[in-house]
């Protein structure tokens, strides 16, 4: 396979799973802001950091409210991983390779391109349409990863298409469950574990994790074990080591992949090591940046091994965040 074709395919599904992620980080951020008590520091301006985005925002916009970081994270096309710009360069990548992929993988594309450009405005501007558009473009999104799992040769095609969305997808999950390190609640004590809980608990939301949860570990939502379960647990598809072990998996297919298994290795290592007792959200904060790095690290290895091999056109170039290292 030509390295351009691998990159574009990558870097396919990692738009739409930054998309879709997107939009659960942006729900995620609705329902904390709902249930925090009065007294609590949390701000719509903090979800510029946990995804990396804080110094971009602040070329393209004076002012940090609501309205111009919705439309910024979901509109605005000066930002690279806004939803708008991932499902624009997912639909021009799969234009190109048409050949490659299901017929009807480009039709659904397409439409979810039509619907974004039609819907991002009202998304951005109407609180209580926001919620269901962006709901749309997760189950678009989802439908998406559905043809492809169901009529897609599993080929090398479809082993690169599947290396950028666990990469992407282990990397939003680290970022998700980063809202909770910078929300700071007035005061420590009893009254306020039902606020922790309904964080904790819109946290797993956010990833459709709830049920799964309930159903393996615990029917009560506590901080430490919703983290040992988005970390660890191999078999929910969305925790980091499910994300790793579909990684490890893609490239035992590939030629010369003994230096990106280095970095799997230490970012397994990472995640198995981390102290649970004590972790306070300062701490947890940058442990999860520490994941990231290493996340990005393995991407730098991909990039380097497969696709580094031609000059890179406009629909292939990475966005201004690939992830915050």
């Amino acid at each position: 396979m030509l390295s351009r074709v691998a990159e574009n395919l990558y870097w396919t599904a990692r738009y739409l799973e930054r998309a879709e992620n997107t939009a659960r980080l942006i729900n995620t951020t609705m329902d904390v802001l709902l249930d925090l008590p009065r007294g609590s520091s949390f701000g719509w301006d903090v979800l510029l950091k946990v995804v990396g985005l804080d110094q971009l925002f602040e070329e393209c916009y004076q002012e940090a409210n609501e309205s111009n970081i919705l439309r910024f994270l979901i509109q605005d096309e000066r930002n690279p991983s806004a939803i708008v710009s991932s499902i624009r360069r997912a639909r021009e990548n799969s234009r190109t390779f048409r050949e490659t992929l299901p017929n009807e993988f480009w039709e659904r594309v397409n439409g979810l391109y039509l619907y974004v450009q039609k819907s991002a405005s009202l998304a951005v501007q109407s609180r209580t349409q926001r919620y269901e558009i962006l709901n749309q473009i997760i189950e678009r999104n989802q439908s998406l990863a559905g043809l492809l799992i169901g009529c897609m040769s599993r080929d090398l095609a479809y082993e690169f298409i599947r290396l950028g969305r666990n990469v992407e997808r282990a990397d939003m999950t680290t970022r998700i469950a980063d809202i909770n390190a910078a929300v700071l609640l007035p005061r420590q004590g009893g009254a306020l574990e039902p606020f922790q809980e309904r964080l904790w608990m819109s946290v797993l939301k956010a990833l459709s994790a709830y049920q799964m949860y309930r159903r393996h570990v615990d029917v009560h939502v506590r901080g430490t074990a919703v983290l040992r379960y988005l970390l660890l647990d191999p078999h929910f598809p969305r925790t980091v080591s499910h994300c790793l072990s579909e990684i490890e998996e893609s490239l035992a297919t590939l030629p010369n992949h003994h230096e990106i298994m280095k970095r799997i290795r230490r970012t397994w290592r990472r995640i198995r090591g981390v102290r649970w007792e004590g972790l306070t959200p300062a701490v947890l904060h940058e442990y999860l940046d520490q994941v990231q790095s290493d996340l990005g690290a393995i991407h730098l290895a991909l990039s380097e091994q497969y696709f580094y091999f031609h000059t890179q056109s406009q629909h292939t170039t990475p966005p201004a965040r690939v992830v915050n290292e």
